[in-house]
């Protein structure tokens, strides 16, 4: 039963997501006004506009023009929806839980945002960066027997997460006489820090490439793209390391 309630709360999160994906990048309001078909603009009812359920009701399609609407919304909603319900085999119905909660739903935020625009928006990143710090430290995510100890750990993952993409991108550009990496990563890794700490916003470091790599080489043979966003897999090797992190260091370094 608690699993069901958070997927359906997770899908109603989902929901609010798919606004601030769309609108953000627009410069848009995401309280005002209330939802409506990209395409003919009609708002769209209450009964219309139940996550998961209408979308699939409606074949995809808007009531009143019958365009059809992205899946990114469903596929959206259902991820939410999911993370929720995973993060509940790792965390109990606590503090920890709702926190990295809020954490994973940036980071769906920022990389579906970064995967249409090719942009990670400082609205999210930069209050996360803040938000991260003043969590960490009061919860003591860390496990940290004291509220310094855990600010200062996420302290530091700020300047390591952030400095490490920032230092990446300098060495990029050095190498390829063009802008490797956009300020947007650095940001975003330095908000991954703050959540994370230092040990798992370095161990994220080192992950997100590994599974790029392998996407990017497929998009720059298959469709010739030079451009290839980096949060999602920023995003990706966060999510591991908040799961795995401590496992893996453990079988890495013994620690």
């Amino acid at each position: 039963m608690e699993k069901l309630i958070i997927f359906v709360f997770g899908a109603i999160i989902g929901s609010f997501l798919n606004v601030c994906i769309y609108r953000l990048p627009l410069g848009k309001s995401i309280v005002h006004p209330h939802s409506f078909c990209p395409h003919c603009e009609r708002p769209i009812k209450w009964f219309d506009n139940v996550p998961l359920i209408s979308f699939l009701i409606l074949f995809g399609k808007c009531r009143y023009c019958k365009n059809s609407i992205s899946a990114r919304y469903f596929v959206v909603e259902l991820v939410t929806a999911l993370s929720g319900v995973i993060l509940l085999f790792y965390f109990p119905i606590s503090a920890p839980f709702f926190v990295y909660w809020v954490l994973v739903c940036a980071l769906i935020t920022i990389t579906f945002i970064d995967i249409e625009h090719q942009e990670i928006p400082d609205v999210i990143s930069l209050p996360g960066i803040l938000v991260g710090l003043i969590l960490m430290t009061v919860f003591k995510l860390d496990g940290s027997p004291a509220y310094m100890k855990s600010f200062l750990n996420s302290a530091v993952g700020v300047l390591a997460g952030g400095g490490l993409m920032f230092l990446l991108g300098a060495f990029g550009e050095l190498i390829f006489k063009k802008e490797a990496l956009g300020g947007g990563d650095v940001k975003l890794m330095a908000m991954i820090g703050a959540f994370l700490g230092w040990k798992l916003v370095v161990l994220t470091f080192f992950l997100a490439p590994v599974m790029g790599s392998v996407v990017g080489i497929f998009l720059k043979i298959r469709f010739s793209r030079e451009i290839i966003p980096y949060g999602p897999y920023l995003s990706i090797g966060a999510v591991i390391s908040l799961l795995y992190g401590d496992k893996i260091l453990h079988y890495l370094f013994l620690i």
